[in-house]
């Protein structure tokens, strides 16, 4: 049954080491009625597509040491085809799907899905297109806003090589930062103050400003900034 004192859906996107991930742990620690009060957000449950590519690039070491072609990325970790950037959208909703399907019948929760793009590979634009019914049907966006200057600061600061499949110490090179993410087109997208339009749907979005870091500081300035943030976006999704 939904439960209409928590968002159902709630896609985060940002650049990579903007905030996401430490967004969604700040929301980890914080008490179930207290996360509901404050941020609309109940039980939930993560779909994140850097466990899904991590774990192609895994593969395809594997592969290259067996002498064998690698299935999905260059031996320098760039993707060999644009098209499986949506693939990794397409695998986000069958999850959705699947999450969806054993809630039936069960007490409702959130579901966040986080990811970035760039557009040097498509961008947001070509995401959102392979973005399901489903998941558009209920969907609110949160997205976070840093510089590119700041998202390359925290993505060497965040990095521990020794744990490079981690979803709060991963990163990447400078190299692949200003190729893949220095350009985004988020805000070519947007042509209203509070929904954005995908595949024929209006989708509420806050834009939560992080260029002062606020979500590696944490404590009660992030819980401020981000439940203002969200009772916006709250707000707007139950026009």
């Amino acid at each position: 049954m939904k439960d209409r004192s928590i968002f159902d859906t709630l896609l985060i996107i940002a650049r990579p080491a903007a905030g996401k991930s430490e967004v969604i742990h700040y929301l980890k620690q914080t008490p179930l009625t207290d996360r509901i009060n404050r941020f609309h957000i109940g039980q939930f449950s993560e779909i994140d597509d850097f466990p899904m590519l991590w774990t192609w690039f895994e593969e395809d070491d594997i592969l290259e040491k067996m002498g064998k072609p690698r299935l999905h990325s260059d031996s320098d970790g760039y993707f060999l085809h644009p098209y499986l950037w949506d693939l990794l959208i397409e695998r986000i909703c069958l999850d959705y799907a699947k999450r969806k399907r054993d809630q039936a019948g069960e007490q409702s929760e959130t579901i966040l899905i986080e990811f970035s793009r760039g557009s040097q590979h498509g961008g947001y634009r070509s995401a959102f297109r392979h973005l399901s019914d489903a998941v558009l049907e209920n969907l609110a966006i949160l997205y976070i806003d840093v510089p590119f200057e700041e998202s390359l600061r925290k993505n060497r600061r965040r990095f521990n090589p020794n744990r490079p499949d981690s979803i709060l110490e991963h990163g990447l090179s400078d190299e692949k930062l200003v190729t893949l993410y220095e350009k985004i087109d988020w805000f070519e997208l947007l042509d209203h103050p509070t929904h954005i339009v995908i595949n024929g749907r209006r989708v509420p979005y806050v834009i939560m400003n992080n260029f002062d870091d606020v979500t590696t500081q944490g404590g009660e300035a992030l819980g401020q900034r981000l439940q203002d943030a969200l009772c916006q976006l709250w707000r707007l999704s139950m026009e």
